[in-house]
Formats: C-alpha cells, sequence, structure tokens
C-alpha cells in the first residue's frame, strides 16, 4: 500500500515528549501512527522542509556515502510489526543490483523525506496499526515544540 508521511507530531505526556510520524495511507481515512524518538522526529522533519543545517547530519551523510558508492534509495517498506515494533526494509538499488537492508521505520522515513523515495506499508501493518487521525488532532507539530533550528 502506497504512503505518505502526513505528519510529524509530538504530545506531552507525563513521562514526557511523545513524537509520533502519522503515514496516510492512499484510499484510506485512517493513518498509520509510528512512535519515535525525539531527535528520529526531527530528522524526518528536517528531511521534508529539506533544511540545511550546515554539516551533513547522519542522514545526510548515509546518503552521501550511498550516493559516492553509485547507489539510491529505491524505497522504504513498513513490512511487519513484531512484539508491538515496527520492522522497516531499505531498498536501495547499488550497483551489485538491488539490496534490501533491515531498519528501523524512522531511518526509513528520514531517508525517504530526503530523497522523495516511495513509501510502502504491508496490508497486514496497516491493518493491525490504523487509527483515526482525528485521535492526533491535539498533538503539536513537531516543529513548534522543539529546537527545530
Amino acid at each position: 500500500m502506497h504512503a505518505t508521511i502526513d505528519s510529524v507530531r509530538v504530545a506531552a505526556t507525563h513521562d514526557g515528549p511523545a513524537p509520533v510520524v502519522l503515514l496516510a495511507v492512499d484510499d484510506e481515512a485512517e493513518v498509520v501512527p509510528i512512535f519515535v524518538g525525539g531527535e528520529e522526529a526531527l530528522a524526518i522533519a528536517r528531511g521534508l522542509d529539506a533544511q540545511d543545517v550546515g554539516r551533513p547530519l547522519t542522514h545526510d551523510l548515509l546518503l552521501d556515502v550511498m550516493e559516492e558508492l553509485g547507489g539510491r534509495v529505491e524505497r522504504v517498506v513498513v513490512s511487519r510489526v513484531e512484539d508491538r515494533t515496527y520492522i522497516a526494509d531499505l531498498h536501495l538499488e547499488t550497483p551489485r543490483g538491488e539490496q534490501v537492508v533491515d531498519a528501523r521505520p524512522s531511518d526509513c522515513l528520514a531517508l525517504a523525506a530526503r530523497t522523495n523515495a516511495p513509501i510502502e506499508v504491508s496490508e497486514s501493518v496497516f491493518e493491525s496499526g490504523r487509527a483515526d487521525p482525528a485521535e492526533f488532532d491535539e498533538f503539536d507539530d513537531v516543529r513548534e515544540v522543539t529546537d527545530y533550528s
């Protein structure tokens, strides 16, 4: 199922901030919320905004190295859920052909945000994680509540 990053939000909870990436899935009213760490949420937001912070951050560096070696991000797939943890696959086109690398969804989404690579969500992930987007209306955009600069 084709998906896009709808938003990166954060809620203040008694346990601290709770950043979440909302994935919108084509032709579906619900979203797939993936809770991530604070730094990961900022990395995704920076990728979406194509924000240049001077020296390359980790995801920028990874892309630079990959491109220097002749590779590129083909697509990312949030493929399954294991023990309530989302698992993703980073599909790369390399001089050796297509390679699939196991990766955290947050890292895959940060790379997809920087490259405009397609994002996919397996049907089983959508079914197990789908939520009404209204549940996240009270969450603030991560850019508004963190040191985004």
